[in-house]
């Protein structure tokens, strides 16, 4: 699609949300699938699993909370232009690498090595969909209510970028600094428009 050929309106944005939703429920499906029931009898061996379900909860907690942020950002979409579609495929690329990186986690807890690259997962998915705000607070709703959430939206993507940013090489030296950082910004995400946000929100 370039600027010169005609724009789709809602019902092409539409069409974008719902294949999104789509690949969301197959990360999600896939991430389940990496656990594996104990051969062993007994609680004790759903216990030696706990890293497993630790990376499983915070990831789907990911994926949930992007989803989330996914239909609220295009409920003020309007058009569906080029970047729109190239930036909403590079966040849904970045995110189907969350299983991988959930797996890996979860076998390799303490090692920092790991838990670097799911940050960096975190960082680049947090960048991709900065690039999804932009384009739609350029192209979608502009009403006052609208721009005041694309702007406090983009604060708080800037804020998770930063914090991933330094939580990457803090990951080097302790596994668990990394893996705090980042339940600290899916706490910080997982309730939209909470008290929290009133710190990204521009005054009237």
């Amino acid at each position: 699609m370039t600027d010169n050929e005609p724009q789709e309106g809602r019902a092409g944005v539409a069409r974008v949300e719902a294949f999104s939703d789509a690949v969301l429920a197959i990360i999600m499906t896939i991430m389940v699938l990496e656990l594996e029931a104990p051969e062993e009898h007994g609680f004790s061996a759903l216990w030696h699993l706990w890293p497993t379900f630790f990376a499983y909860v915070l990831s789907y907690a990911y994926v949930a909370m992007y989803w989330v942020n996914h239909h609220r950002l295009f409920s003020h979409a309007r058009m569906v232009t080029g970047e729109l579609l190239w930036a909403n495929i590079a966040l849904l690329f970045v995110l189907s690498f969350l299983p991988f990186t959930t797996a890996y986690v979860g076998k390799h807890l303490s090692d920092p090595g790991p838990t670097m690259l799911y940050l960096v997962n975190m960082l680049a998915a947090s960048l991709a969909y900065f690039w999804l705000e932009k384009v739609i607070g350029r192209t979608g709703n502009q009403s006052r209510h609208a721009r005041t959430y694309y702007i406090a939206n983009l604060r708080k993507v800037l804020a998770a970028s930063a914090v991933y940013t330094f939580g990457i090489p803090l990951s080097l030296l302790s596994s668990g600094f990394g893996l705090a950082i980042a339940g600290m910004v899916a706490v910080f995400w997982i309730a939209p428009w909470g008290p929290l946000d009133r710190m990204f929100t521009p005054r009237k």
